[in-house]
């Protein structure tokens, strides 16, 4: 079974997010458990916690439907002290809340060496700061997504996410999120049946269907190889409708929250119904 959905608003209270999802006939979600732009944020409420709980098991979501994502202040790679120590302080912060609210996973992005660390240096810094973030933490994973390589970011190669893998002590705790936007823009083919196979081949073969968790499902603004992060609605950019057909009928991807971050929400409701309308059509042809 697909679980698709969408980042939805969770403005309000957390406990609003499952009610906006519902609403747009999602089976999965994703929200932020705070204010993803500022450091500090108040701690939940027992009530907020309470209603969320409430709202999810009566809407039918599980924690494997759901797929948090941390702030973007963050970065795990800093390459100066003070930057990191606040980075780690704040995403640990961000495991308790998803502790808090009986989550599974906690979405991120990696880090950045801004220019001042090796890329080999800033892995390992990401991996250290992931063990931390697990021994004071427990029950949550952290889902390392893969990015479009814009800028000083890392993890836009497969063997970046392997390296960091292969650094945390706990590997039962770690995993990856596939942004379809991100792959592409860092030059994996997507578009192509052959293209796409590749990938997906070079994937498990680098870093393994195992450890995936999760899927963002975007199009592009960009060309394949830009590096450049800029999503597009479904079928309105460079990668067109094929490459979520494909991942829609492929079975390798059942059971984990597919979230679209398309940049129009008001054609999230119609988007989700095209990506379970690609799986019924998939399923009548086989």
């Amino acid at each position: 079974m697909k679980y698709i959905g969408a980042h939805v608003s969770a403005a309000g209270g957390v406990q609003n997010a499952p009610l906006n999802a519902k609403k747009i006939g999602a089976t999965a979600f994703a929200l932020f458990t705070k204010n993803q732009r500022r450091w500090e944020a108040k701690p939940l409420t027992e009530e907020s916690i309470h209603r969320f709980k409430e709202n999810c098991a009566d809407a039918g979501y599980t924690p494997d439907q759901i797929l948090p994502h941390d702030g973007y202040l963050i970065n795990l790679g800093h390459p100066e002290s003070a930057g990191l120590e606040k980075s780690r302080a704040a995403f640990i912060d961000e495991m308790h809340r998803c502790e808090r609210l009986g989550l599974k996973y906690l979405n991120f992005h990696p880090g950045s060496h801004l220019n001042k660390l090796s890329e080999d240096a800033c892995l390992a810094r990401i991996a250290e700061s992931i063990n931390l973030a697990l021994k004071q933490t427990t029950g949550v994973t952290a889902v390392i997504e893969n990015t479009a390589g814009q800028g000083t970011n890392m993890g836009h190669r497969f063997e970046h996410l392997t390296a960091i893998i292969a650094g945390v002590e706990d590997q039962s705790r770690v995993g990856v999120c596939l942004d379809t936007c991100h792959t592409f823009s860092a030059g994996y083919d997507l578009v192509t049946t052959r293209g796409y196979e590749k990938t997906m081949a070079h994937f498990d073969a680098v870093v393994g269907f195992s450890f995936l968790k999760g899927f963002h499902l975007n199009d592009s603004k960009k060309a394949m190889g830009s590096r450049v992060d800029r999503h597009e609605s479904l079928g309105k950019g460079t990668l067109g409708l094929k490459p979520f057909r494909m991942i829609m009928n492929d079975p390798r991807f059942d059971g984990i929250p597919m979230i679209l971050e398309t940049p129009d929400d008001d054609r999230w409701a119609e988007e989700i119904r095209m990506l379970m309308e690609m799986v019924r059509i998939g399923d009548e042809i086989k």
